[in-house]
């Protein structure tokens, strides 16, 4: 008799800590805080578009920044996260097509340019040009860029160098990275002689400068969709993705080197 006792007693232990562990805070999500998955070379302007609103409001978000692709797939696979900003449209339809964003919350937000970068301290000038002999150029060193399969800056750039004639040249010279922010660090850190990446990553870093701007006819325009998740229950997600309209988020994404795109 004790020993049933004793079982009931410890089952009912068991059973009243895994209810207090349902009970307990949950992560930042359902607490009220939107977790925000955006393309890693929103990093700089949405931190700081972050920050503004929690200073206007007092509310936060918490953001995971990587590359579109990967934050796409990290969605696909249940990760919690409240709204979804791509760095291409491609990616944002993908998700669409599975089911995973709210589409009718679904738009564009900003553009961008594709440029060349090179170290701040470093003097090798080229002007892109159809049929320009980047390898030459580069020499022994590598061109930093996104996945090309994947990554949309690498995607971009792939497109662009196809366009211009110089993909052929420069194809086994590349050190491409999982996120473009990795690629304007290889470029920083003087480990690339140049990168591709977007106008506003050059903005951001200030140990690299633009050698020349990619023609907007070489590759797709550069487009921001953004979205609510199909996944979120966070009353606070939607006023976030429509304060990156307001005219604090629009100063300080121009300020960054976006453009606005219209609804």
């Amino acid at each position: 008799m004790h020993r049933r006792n004793l079982l009931f007693s410890i089952r009912s232990a068991v059973a009243f800590a895994i209810g207090l562990a349902l009970l307990a805070p949950l992560p930042a999500r359902a607490q009220g805080k939107p977790v925000v998955f955006a393309a890693a070379s929103l990093n700089t302007a949405l931190d700081a578009i972050a920050a503004a609103r929690q200073k206007e409001t007092g509310k936060s978000v918490s953001i995971s920044y990587a590359s579109s692709a990967a934050l796409a797939r990290q969605i696909e696979q249940g990760a919690p996260a409240d709204i979804f900003i791509s760095a291409d449209l491609d990616w944002m339809d993908w998700a669409q097509e599975r089911h995973l964003i709210m589409t009718g919350t679904r738009e564009t937000l900003l553009g961008n340019a594709l440029v060349l970068v090179e170290a701040a301290d470093a003097n090798v000038a080229f002007k892109i040009a159809p049929g320009a002999d980047l390898a030459a150029v580069l020499g022994d060193s590598r061109l930093a860029v996104g996945e090309v399969n994947s990554v949309p800056a690498g995607k971009y750039a792939k497109e662009a160098l196809e366009k211009l004639g110089m993909w052929a040249g420069v194809q086994n010279k590349l050190a491409q990275t999982d996120n473009v922010r990795a690629a304007l660090s290889f470029v920083a850190r003087g480990e690339a002689r140049f990168g591709i990446v977007y106008a506003t990553d050059a903005k951001a870093e200030p140990k690299v400068k633009v050698v020349a701007v990619f023609p907007e006819t070489s590759h797709p325009p550069i487009l921001y969709p953004a979205a609510l998740t199909a996944t979120s229950r966070n009353a606070d997600a939607a006023a976030f993705l429509a304060f990156l309209r307001s005219p604090t988020a629009v100063r300080l994404f121009v300020e960054q080197g976006f453009d606005m795109v219209g609804k």
